[in-house]
């Protein structure tokens, strides 16, 4: 699987690695080069890019997960003559043969806050009696 390094809104660079976690797939990250061939009968991609101690390159038994930084695969733009057979193309419209399967949303509803007895002892010198008789209540204050 080829993916982006990390994502374009928060910068974190977790889910290629989350995903060869989850499936159980060798992961490189970070490479700038990656290619596809037969070493040895065995399929390998070999990928490639800037490492703390210089160029580095690993070659990983395929299937993996690469993760490619931005700048090292450059993109295909459309040529004029292609755009205009693409306007004209009719596009076919289908309904789903099959109901939607996998993981649904469940929201969760948080319980209603639980009522505060709140009490008012007084205002500024005259509550601190009030606030005696409380703490001695409580038993936090003692005479």
């Amino acid at each position: 699987m080829l993916l982006g390094n990390d994502a374009a809104d928060t910068g974190d660079f977790r889910v290629g690695i989350r995903l060869a976690h989850e499936l159980g797939r060798p992961v490189v990250t970070g490479v700038t080069d990656v290619s596809v061939g037969e070493v040895d009968g065995r399929m390998v991609v070999t990928a490639s890019g800037a490492g703390p101690d210089g160029h580095e390159t690993y070659r990983v038994p395929l299937p993996a997960v690469v993760t490619v930084l931005e700048g090292g695969v450059e993109p295909r733009y459309p040529t004029v003559p292609g755009r205009m057979k693409a306007k004209k193309v009719q596009v076919e419209e289908r309904e789903p043969s099959t109901a939607p399967s996998g993981q649904t949303r469940v929201r969760w509803a948080l319980p209603p806050a639980a009522p505060s007895d709140v009490r008012v002892l007084g205002k500024g010198p005259e509550a601190a009696a009030a606030v005696v008789d409380l703490f001695e209540s409580l038993g936090v204050l003692a005479r």
